[in-house]
C-alpha cells in the first residue's frame, strides 16, 4: 500500500519511487495514457514512463509539469510550506493572552484629585 508508508524511515530513491507509483496511479484513475500526460506536460513519453519505473528518475522540473498537468500544482504547497510561522507556531499565536506590559506600584502615593477641588475658599 502506497498510502501509509512512513517517509521519515525511506531512502530518497524509494520516495521518489513511490510519488511515481501514487502519480501513476493518479493517471489510471483518471484514465489518461501516458501520451496524453507528456504532450499535457510537455514532456516526452519516456519521461512519464520513467516516472513509474524505479530507479529511473525524472528532473524536478519534468515532476513539476507532470502534477501540474494533473491538476495537483496545489499539492506543491504542502510539501514546503511558508517557513515565515509554523502551524504550531500560528496555533500558539492565536490561543496566547493579549500580552500585557508590567506596572510598577508605587507606594505612598495620594489620591488624585482636581486641583480647584483642593483648595477652599
Amino acid at each position: 500500500m502506497l498510502h501509509n508508508y512512513d517517509f521519515r524511515l525511506a531512502s530518497s530513491e524509494t520516495i521518489e519511487h513511490i510519488l511515481g507509483k501514487r502519480i501513476e496511479a493518479i493517471r489510471l484513475t483518471r484514465n489518461i495514457t501516458q501520451s496524453q500526460l507528456a504532450r499535457e506536460a510537455g514532456v516526452s513519453r519516456s519521461t512519464v514512463t520513467r516516472l513509474a519505473q524505479q530507479n529511473k528518475g525524472i528532473s524536478l522540473d519534468s515532476f513539476i509539469r507532470i502534477l501540474k498537468a494533473l491538476h495537483l500544482e496545489s499539492n506543491l504547497e504542502t510539501l514546503l510550506p511558508d517557513s515565515v510561522l509554523s502551524p504550531l507556531d500560528e496555533l500558539e499565536k492565536n490561543t496566547r493572552p493579549a500580552r500585557k506590559r508590567a506596572r510598577p506600584t508605587k507606594k505612598n502615593q495620594k489620591k488624585w484629585t482636581w486641583s480647584d477641588k483642593s483648595k477652599t475658599p
